[in-house]
């Protein structure tokens, strides 16, 4: 994600540890990403994992986009199906990030 030109922005932090149960996990999973990316004020989204712990970090222009994404129907059920099947624990931290700054080694 290339946001320089939208500092300050806001990031949502989601941490995950997923449960043994993951059937639907990951086309759900790429629905809400999907979703995501054609609600007003999104930026772009992040994610990685490592056995059944993730982090996935989606950006957002502003916090009323962050809310109006938490209010998308089909967010909602996910989320009620993350909470019911896939997940043991997981936290969400929302940040504002001042600046941003990258290298990106070029290949000669």
């Amino acid at each position: 994600m290339t946001s320089k030109d939208f500092t300050p922005y806001y990031a949502v932090i989601f941490t995950s540890v997923q449960s043994d149960y993951d059937q639907g996990y990951a086309q759900t999973a790429q629905q809400m990403v999907d979703l995501a990316a054609r609600q007003p004020g999104y930026l772009g989204f992040e994610t990685v994992s490592e056995g059944k712990q993730g982090i996935s970090v989606s950006y957002w222009k502003d916090l009323d986009s962050i809310k109006s994404w938490k209010k998308v129907a089909d967010h909602l059920t996910a989320q009620k199906s993350g909470r019911e099947k896939w997940y043991k624990s997981y936290t969400t931290r929302i940040a504002r990030v001042e600046r941003e700054y990258s290298f990106e080694k070029l290949e000669s």
